[in-house]
C-alpha cells in the first residue's frame, strides 16, 4: 500500500516532555506528514506558537480548542500572530467542549450551535490583529457539521464513526465538501501491534472517557451503536464505570479507532480517506504505554509501506 497517503499526527503540550515534542514535531516536518495538530492539553495554542516559530513548512493547527477559556478578543490576538508568524500555515479549530468539562472550569455553557456562531462572528470582528487563519469548527452531529459548512474554512471530528462518515459530511454544502481548501479531519485514535487484543485494549481505555459524555454518545447512537450506549449509560447510573472498556464492542472499536497489525492499520487509515476524510490526524498510543514509542510505530508503519 504504498500509495497510502501520509496522515496528520496529533501531539500535546506534555509537562515536562515539551522541548522533546518540539523536537518531534521537527521530525514529523522532516518525515513530510500532512500536518501537527496540538490537543487542548498542556495549551496546544501555545505549543501552536512554538511550532509557528521552529516549523518552517508543515501545516499545523489546535484540534481542539475550547472556545470558553478565553474570551474571543483574546483568542483573535493570538491566532493573528501564529498566523502571521507561521507565514500561513496555521489553522484555528475551536469547538463548544463538553458540559462535564465546562461544569469543572465552573463555566455555564450555552447552546452549542448559537454559541459557536456568536464566538466566531466576535473572534472575526475583533480590530487591528491582522489577518486571522482558516477557521475549522469541530463537528460531530449534522446540525454542528452544517454550521462549519456555514461559516468556517472547514471541520474535523474526533474518534467519529467512519461508517457514518458519508452521513454526518452530507450535511456540509456541495461546494464545500468537495473544495479543495476546505480541511475535512478527523482525531482517530491508534495502536499499531502484532498483539491485536492489546492494542485494542490500549484504545478502549482511550476512548472510556469519551462514552461517558452525553454528546458522544448521542452521536454513537445515530450512528448505530444505541445498545452500546444504552449499556453504558445502565453502568454509568449505577456507579460502574469499571464495566465501561467492556462494552464497548469490538465493530464499534474497528469504527472509530485504529488498531492491530500494520497492515491492518494501514488498511483501516485509507478506508478513512475513501470515507471522505481528507486529512486523517492519528492520535498515536502505544501497547507498551510509551507516548514517544509510539510515534516510533508510527514512522516504521509508513518507512515500511
Amino acid at each position: 500500500m504504498s500509495d497510502l497517503p501520509l496522515p496528520a499526527l496529533a501531539i500535546a503540550a506534555i509537562p515536562g516532555r515539551r522541548s522533546a515534542i518540539l523536537e518531534l514535531a521537527k521530525e514529523i516536518e522532516r518525515r513530510d506528514y500532512a500536518g501537527i495538530y496540538c490537543a487542548s492539553v498542556g495549551d496546544g495554542l501555545g505549543l501552536c506558537l512554538a511550532l509557528a516559530l521552529e516549523t518552517e513548512r508543515i501545516p499545523f493547527g489546535t484540534a481542539i480548542a475550547n472556545l470558553y477559556t478565553r474570551v474571543p478578543t483574546d483568542y483573535a490576538a493570538s491566532t493573528a500572530l501564529i498566523h502571521e508568524l507561521s507565514g500561513g500555515r496555521f489553522r484555528f479549530g475551536i469547538g463548544v467542549s463538553h458540559a462535564p468539562l465546562l461544569d469543572r472550569l465552573g463555566v455555564a455553557g450555552g447552546k452549542p450551535l448559537s454559541e459557536m456562531r456568536r464566538f466566531v462572528e466576535a473572534w472575526r470582528e475583533t480590530p487591528r490583529t491582522g489577518e486571522q487563519p482558516p477557521l475549522v469548527v469541530a463537528g460531530l452531529r449534522q446540525r454542528m457539521v452544517a454550521l462549519a459548512g456555514e461559516i468556517g474554512e472547514g471541520v474535523v471530528f474526533a474518534n467519529a464513526a467512519r461508517s457514518h462518515m458519508r452521513k454526518s459530511l452530507s450535511a456540509l454544502p456541495t461546494n464545500r465538501a468537495q473544495a479543495d481548501d476546505f480541511f475535512i479531519g478527523n482525531m482517530i485514535p491508534t495502536c499499531i501491534s502484532d498483539d491485536e487484543k492489546a492494542a485494542a485494549a490500549v484504545n478502549r481505555r482511550t476512548l472510556s472517557f469519551y462514552v461517558s459524555l452525553p454528546n458522544y454518545r448521542n452521536y454513537w447512537k445515530e450512528a448505530g451503536y444505541v445498545e452500546e450506549m444504552e449499556a453504558i449509560e445502565k453502568a454509568l447510573a449505577a456507579g460502574e464505570r469499571e464495566r465501561i472498556p467492556s462494552l464497548l464492542s469490538d465493530a464499534w472499536l474497528s469504527d472509530c479507532t485504529l488498531y492491530g497489525s500494520a497492515d491492518k492499520v494501514r488498511e483501516g487509515l485509507m478506508a478513512w480517506y475513501e470515507a471522505g476524510v481528507s486529512t486523517p490526524i492519528v492520535v498515536p498510543s502505544s501497547a507498551e504505554g510509551n507516548q514517544l514509542k509510539a510515534f516510533e510505530e508510527i514512522f516504521a508503519l509508513f518507512d515500511g509501506a
